[in-house]
Order: C-alpha cells, then sequence, then structure tokens
C-alpha cells in the first residue's frame, strides 16, 4: 500500500508541474484525471495502453493497486454529532447508440465509482451531446462546473467520450471563527495585496523539515487540508520537491498548537491535456494508430481531446470542491510541542485529501487567493 501511495503522489506532482507552469494560480484533481485516464488504458491495447500505465502507475499491477486505491477514496465515514460530508462521484461513458461496446469493458466500468454507459447522439447532433454531458456533469458537481465542453469541443466525427465528474464537500473539524476573519496582506511574485484572511489557534499536526511547513487541517469523514508554506520562493521550493520529499512531509506532522492564518480563496481552473500528455510521453492514444478495440470492435477511434477544470473554495466552515475529465473519442475515418505560528501570507501549495488512503482529490497553487 506504501508504494502505492507513494506512486499516487507521484502521479500528483507530475500533473502539477504540466499544468501549473504558468506560474500562477493552479488546480486540478489527481482523482479525477487517474480515474478518467485509467478507464482509457482499461479501454486501450497495445502502445496506446502502455504509455498510459507508465505515466499512471509503472506497470499493469500497480496500476490495478491504484484503482483499488482510488476505490477506497470513493466513500467517506460519518463523523457522529458533525454534519454529514458530501461525495459525489461519476465515471461514464458516453457512446454513440450506432457505436458497439464490448461487454468486458462496460463491466470494467461497472466496477468503478458510479461506473455507468449512457447514450448521446455523437453524429447527428454533437451539439446536443455536448449539452447532455454537461447538464450531467454540471447535476454530479452541483453546477460548480456548468460547462465543462465547450461550445465546438464535441466535433462532428466524434463517437464517445469518458467522462469523469466529482463533488466534495466538507466542513471543517475545527471552522474559523468568522468575527477574526479580516483583510490583511498576502506577499506574492505580483506585489503585495489584501486578501481575507482566517484566523485560529488550535491543535493541529504540523512540521517544519526540508524547508517547508506544514499543517494539516482534519475534515469531516477522514478528510484533510495539508498546507504546504515554503520558507522561501515557492517556485523554487517546487522544482525540489519530489514524491519522496513530499511522502516525508506527510508523515512528519504531530500535534502541536498552531496560531494559524490563511487567506479564503476560491479557484476555478480549466486545463486542456491534450498537450500536457503528449509531452509527459502520452500520445498513441491520439493517433490513428490507437487501438481500442477493448472498449469497441469497431477499430478506427482515437482521442480527440481531453480537458478538465478543476473549482475549489476553501471557508471558514470548510471547503467545497468540484472536477470533471473528459476523454473524447473520434471516429479516424468514421503529541502537544510549543505552539508555532503559521502565516500563511505568500503563495502556497494545498492539497485536500483522503487521509486513510492519501488520495489526493485536489492539488492547488495559491499565487493570488
Amino acid at each position: 500500500m506504501e508504494k502505492s501511495k507513494r506512486q499516487h503522489l507521484e502521479l500528483c506532482l507530475t500533473l502539477h508541474r504540466a499544468v501549473a507552469s504558468g506560474g500562477g494560480n493552479s488546480c486540478f484533481s489527481p482523482y479525477s484525471v487517474a480515474s478518467a485516464l485509467g478507464l482509457v488504458s482499461r479501454a486501450a491495447r497495445g502502445k496506446a495502453a502502455d504509455e498510459l500505465i507508465s505515466l499512471l502507475a509503472g506497470s499493469d499491477d500497480e496500476l490495478t493497486r491504484q484503482a483499488e486505491l482510488l476505490l477506497g477514496a470513493s466513500t467517506l465515514r460519518e463523523d457522529r454529532g458533525r454534519e454529514k460530508p458530501v461525495l459525489a462521484v461519476s465515471n461514464t461513458l458516453w457512446a454513440w447508440d450506432q457505436l458497439p461496446l464490448n461487454d468486458e469493458f462496460q463491466d470494467e466500468l461497472a466496477g468503478w465509482p458510479g461506473g455507468r454507459v449512457k447514450s448521446a447522439p455523437f453524429v447527428s447532433d454533437p451539439e446536443q451531446a455536448r449539452q447532455v454531458i454537461n447538464a450531467d456533469v454540471a447535476e454530479i458537481t452541483r453546477n460548480l462546473i456548468p460547462e465543462l465542453l465547450e461550445p465546438g469541443t464535441i466535433a462532428p466525427d466524434a463517437v464517445a467520450s469518458l467522462v469523469n465528474a466529482l463533488y466534495l464537500k466538507a466542513g471543517w473539524i475545527h471552522p474559523f471563527p468568522e468575527d477574526r476573519t479580516e483583510r490583511e496582506d498576502f506577499h506574492s511574485t505580483g506585489g503585495t495585496r489584501r486578501a481575507l484572511t482566517m484566523r485560529q489557534s488550535e491543535i493541529f499536526p504540523y512540521a517544519a523539515r526540508d524547508g517547508w511547513q506544514v499543517v494539516v487541517l482534519p475534515g469531516a469523514g477522514g478528510t484533510e487540508a495539508v498546507i504546504l508554506l515554503p520558507g522561501g520562493d515557492l517556485a523554487e521550493a517546487e522544482a525540489g520537491l519530489d514524491a519522496a520529499t513530499l511522502a516525508r512531509l506527510l508523515q512528519e506532522p504531530h500535534r502541536t498548537q498552531v496560531h494559524l492564518s490563511m487567506p479564503k480563496f476560491d479557484v476555478d481552473v480549466r486545463s486542456l491535456l491534450t498537450e500536457r500528455l503528449r509531452e509527459l510521453g502520452v500520445s498513441e492514444i491520439f493517433s490513428p494508430d490507437a487501438d481500442f478495440t477493448p472498449l469497441t470492435p469497431d477499430p478506427r477511434l482515437c482521442v480527440q481531446d481531453v480537458v478538465h477544470q478543476a473549482v475549489l473554495r476553501v471557508g471558514e466552515q470548510g471547503f467545497e470542491g468540484a472536477a470533471a475529465t473528459a476523454v473524447t473519442f473520434r471516429a479516424v475515418s468514421m503529541i502537544i510541542a510549543e505552539p508555532v505560528t503559521v502565516e500563511v501570507n505568500r503563495p502556497f501549495l494545498l492539497l485536500v485529501r483522503h487521509a486513510e488512503t492519501g488520495v489526493v482529490y485536489f492539488f492547488s497553487r495559491i499565487v493570488d487567493p
């Protein structure tokens, strides 16, 4: 299990570097991307599958263990006396009704959280297919993502789309007092600005090592948010952050009295992953030579685009997030120490994750809250 958790962190950092290369705010869901691409790998054969397996897990056996890890993070426990957290997940294959589908793949899909097959009029009315998919994603994500697929993204030769959608809402075990929230300085590369900043003093898991301060904010249902605050410039600290270091940071915190201040924030980031995946060595799925015969006996399919969107809101009472990933296929021819003070008043990373499995629901960089 520890190896699988380390592999998951490797994927988190690889994707973070790919989608956050611009230097500003970023946010994506490793859970959503890994789910969608994991299903695509099961729909593929040969080089197309091998490239995805290499990115996601390194081996087919490890990919199976990664899928089990994601499954373990698909349910949350109920904490007696606390508001029940909400976690909704769907993995949907939207298919043209004349595209033949293999029973084996449909059985595979049924074993994933929210796995299902639904029909959409790709060939006869691509715009209607787009609207149908968007409406379903909007429902799963409580309308945080009302339009995952923008106009024109479903091409006339599109015949299917694998879509993962995720919604997560949980309260803090220790909410921030709203009357202590004030505008305070947040120091970023673009200068200092005033940001709504929450404050509280509480016993939290805390660590300081390898040039980072780590604070773990427990959430309801076995969720948690992990603040990773570098001692210096975030970009320089990120460059030296590998999976081994991140694993150490996540294992190190011990209960400490923490005087914590951190900004409220609301980020909404769309990522076009097609070119990012090519840069990471996943190119065969976009080729006319791709083999998707495990999905359909029709051999003339390849991936057109991979689109991802993530929304994350963090406030005094807790956090709310949504993410969706769409992979669209087209026809080829057809213990308590001294108190510490943590002032999150400069760029930082924040991970929202499932505490037991370590699966990261959201991986965000906050440069401008």
